[in-house]
């Protein structure tokens, strides 16, 4: 967090986040203070392509630097999302989670064949955005992360419809030597499961103009979550299923045995960067990271069987690396300058997931056990489905973008954009002994086959313009011109022994498209338009800075596979038109920063995924009507005493839909004018207290912090959420103490002091109507957790 500049160099790169104490305490501040506390560091950001003051740029920004997030113990996805009051989320576990601002959530199911995601995630330059979940990336020597609310369209494009957030490393710096490394051992205090954290960081110049940064990191995370020994009978064939020991007579033996510590995660990765300083002018980084994640088991527990336990009979685990190479030059070509951008993802999910619940609701609900059958033509005693799974992506993206210098009066950034992904799709739904004639076509015990690619790309030219009608007042206009287009192609679905209305039913291809049966899906969409955007911006003085923005976002349109009537084949564009005030202020001789915004954000064609009540499984997209969100975000800082440092975050929204949702036409509505969106609570909010102090020789320090989010829905039809109920709201409290002297540190922390137990993400196995009334997962936090942490820089 920021200090004040008589603080040491340490503490000068942290950065602004969360929300204001109150109105009260910035009107009651003493100005008796200013003479005893110096102001808060200048806190530089690049939301606008360019380095700026985070006071001079009139957009929403929540910004977390790089001291800050060691001293938040910010680590990983779920970690940043705590502390950014504007941002929610929703997911599975790590790698598979989805980001929302300001309440632009629909409650989609993140189908890999739907929606593209609202939120644009960057790593420095390079988008690295996938439709499933975000790359959850190990944070360690973190420059900061910023998180940009509202539409980002003229300069992010349509993968930034309702924000973008830009995790921004470290750079090579070639006047000095420097080093580090940390060493975290950490203990459940419910459970005494026990994990660590390593890592390290080395800057090496070579020469007096170049520089390599090497960065590495090993992470192993306990588990908390218990897979409990259970029976599963299946009514239709009277078979059953057990983990149990002994094995009950007649039943079959799981194939996963029970066990405490279901969930444990390990990641491990490694970042290189070279930065060359051509001349004082041209500058070259090419950089190259690396990660790989292994996660076991199930990110929730089911409530009905117990507090932090699940029932699972197949092995369930994931796989989640990738690689980025990336290339950045800089320079300037007279008095502009000029920024190439590119880089290549490549990333990896393999994923088993047991899908027994889907399997055994169904024949609780439908008698579906008697459709599953063996070559004999008898009902399968155990008709339980697994899932092999996995998903391929291939990223590619180019920016070039000049700037005019900056100190003139009309000043401008343009650039040309282009990017393109490929996603290899693959899922088989097993069924162990089942027939061949109802199994897809040459794979065997395969009940459903999904095996496709998709392609999405788009390009755009993009461009803001600013200009001071006065020294205070400045304007800004803004475009971005672009064009998108994605396919699918392949096979989804059933054996034709199976069903009459999908998989190899409706092929219209015998081409074998990489070993399917055939193809019977072969589609493209593509789209094209401008976005604008308008700012004023206003500086009352030195210190304070009001402004006003009219911006616009989209998301493309996309295939429907499930196109057959009355579902339309395709699914159009959303937009979110976004009305904003917002500030930036300083107060009491620079010891009290207070930014915020006041937003009036309207969202049409909102695309929604969702299960049909059909035994299908097959996700259909629609375009849901439309959306209004009101709303006030704003964070504060404040330097109480050269020791004493307070901070916070809040957002207070009210986001509603403003149209009946009607899935068909002449259906009655399932969602209805002026019912809340889902994921966002009505407010979040956080605060944080740090207190430093001499301790004999040792610098010390006290620290706590709490986050707070309210209840809210996992989903948008009044259906799910009779069934599945209102996500509780929670508050979770953390606490540290630590001293350091001469380059080390060492710290005691207790992370959720209080063992809350919260709510991120409710689901069910399949549609709430089948598998939710007896059967609902809940994603949760890590219980209480004891650490110690050592730190040494060189």
């Amino acid at each position: 967090m920021q200090r004040s500049k008589k603080r040491k160099a340490k503490f000068s790169q942290s950065v602004v986040v969360r929300a204001p104490l109150a109105s009260a305490v910035l009107l009651a501040l003493s100005p008796a203070y200013a003479q005893q506390v110096a102001g808060l560091d200048e806190v530089v950001v690049t939301a606008q392509k360019r380095e700026q003051s985070l006071q001079d740029v009139p957009i929403s920004i929540q910004a977390l630097g790089g001291e800050q997030l060691e001293e938040l113990h910010i680590q990983g996805f779920g970690d940043y999302m705590k502390y950014l009051p504007s941002v929610s989320f929703q997911g599975y576990g790590p790698g598979f989670n989805v980001a929302y601002f300001r309440g632009v959530a629909s409650g989609e199911n993140s189908n890999h064949s739907g929606p593209q995601p609202t939120v644009g995630m960057y790593l420095d330059e390079q988008p690295i955005t996938t439709i499933q979940g975000s790359v959850d990336l190990h944070l360690y020597d973190i420059a900061r992360v910023e998180a940009l609310a509202g539409p980002q369209g003229t300069l992010y494009g349509a993968s930034s419809e309702a924000g973008t957030i830009r995790i921004i490393t470290n750079k090579p710096d070639p006047s000095g030597f420097a080093s580090g490394y940390d060493v975290e051992v950490n203990s459940l205090m419910g459970n005494g499961s026990e994990g660590y954290v390593v890592e390290g960081f080395a800057n090496i110049p070579i020469g007096s103009n170049a520089a390599i940064r090497l960065v590495g990191w090993y992470k192993d995370a306990p588990g908390f979550i218990e897979n409990v020994a259970a029976t599963r009978t299946f009514p239709t064939s009277g078979g059953c299923l057990s983990s149990e020991s002994p094995l009950p007579p007649g039943c079959e033996a799981t194939r996963n045995r029970a066990r405490d510590e279901y969930n444990t995660y390990e990641t491990y990765g490694a970042r290189a960067a070279l930065g060359i300083n051509l001349n004082d002018n041209w500058t070259i980084t090419p950089s190259v990271m690396a990660q790989k994640s292994a996660f076991n088991g199930t990110a929730s527990y089911d409530p009905m069987v117990g507090d932090l336990k699940v029932i699972r009979f197949y092995p369930e685990d994931s796989e989640d690396k990738f690689l980025q190479a990336a290339l950045t030059v800089e320079g300037k070509i007279g008095n502009f300058d000029l920024v190439y951008a590119g880089a290549y993802l490549k990333r990896d999910d393999i994923v088993n997931a047991d899908y027994h619940e889907y399997a055994y609701f169904y024949d609780v609900q439908y008698g579906y056990g008697a459709y599953w059958y063996d070559d004999g033509g008898e009902a399968l005693p155990n008709p339980s489905q697994f899932i092999n799974g996995s998903d391929y992506y291939t990223r590619q993206s180019h920016e070039l973008r000049i700037s005019s210098p900056q100190d003139q009066r009309a000043r401008f950034v343009a650039g040309l954009f282009y990017q393109t992904q490929d996603h290899d799709i693959y899922q088989n739904y097993q069924i162990t002994g089942l027939g061949d004639q109802i199994s897809v076509t040459n794979w065997p015990d395969t009940i459903w086959l999904t095996n496709q690619l998709r392609e999405d790309s788009d390009w755009a030219l993009f461009g803001e313009v600013y200009f001071d009608m006065t020294d205070k007042l400045t304007l800004t206009g803004g475009f971005r011109y672009y064009e998108t287009e994605s396919s699918l192609k392949g096979f989804f679905g059933f054996g034709a022994g199976y069903s009459g209305n999908y998989g190899e039913a409706l092929c219209f291809s015998p081409e074998q498209f990489r070993n399917s049966p055939c193809v019977n899906l072969d589609d493209s969409i593509d789209d094209s338009g401008v976005i604008p955007k308008f700012n004023i911006s206003y500086r009352i003085n030195d210190d304070a800075m009001i402004y006003a923005t009219y911006s616009e976002g989209f998301r493309p349109g996309g295939i429907n596979r499930n196109n057959r009537p009355p579902n339309p084949p395709h699914y159009k564009p959303d937009t979110l038109t976004n009305y904003e005030l917002g500030w930036k202020s300083a107060w009491a001789g620079n010891r009290v920063r207070f930014n915020g915004a006041i937003f009036l954000e309207d969202w049409e064609d909102v695309q929604f995924s969702f299960l049909p009540p059909s035994g299908s499984g097959l996700t259909i997209i629609r375009n849901a009507g439309s959306a209004e969100i009101r709303g006030i975000e704003a964070d504060l800082m404040w330097a109480a005493t050269d020791q004493l440092m307070l901070s916070g975050g809040l957002t207070v929204i009210d986001a509603e839909m403003t149209d009946d949702y009607i899935p068909n036409p002449g259906d009655p509505p399932e969602a209805f004018d002026g019912d809340q969106l889902p994921v966002t609570p009505k407010f979040k909010g956080n605060l944080t207290a740090r207190y430093e102090f001499a301790l004999g020789q040792f610098n010390s320090y006290v620290q706590g912090a709490v986050v707070h989010n309210g209840s809210s829905w996992s989903d948008l039809t009044r259906a799910d959420r009779a069934t599945l109920g209102e996500q509780d709201s929670y508050t979770i409290a953390d606490f540290a103490a630590g001293i350091a002297k001469d380059g080390y540190s060492i710290e005691l922390y207790l992370g959720n002091a209080f063992d809350e137990r919260a709510e991120i993400f409710k689901w069910a196995a399949c549609n709430t109507g089948v598998c939710g009334p007896g059967n609902l997962h809940v994603v949760t936090n890590q219980p209480r957790t004891l650490g110690l942490r050592f730190s040494q820089k060189f």
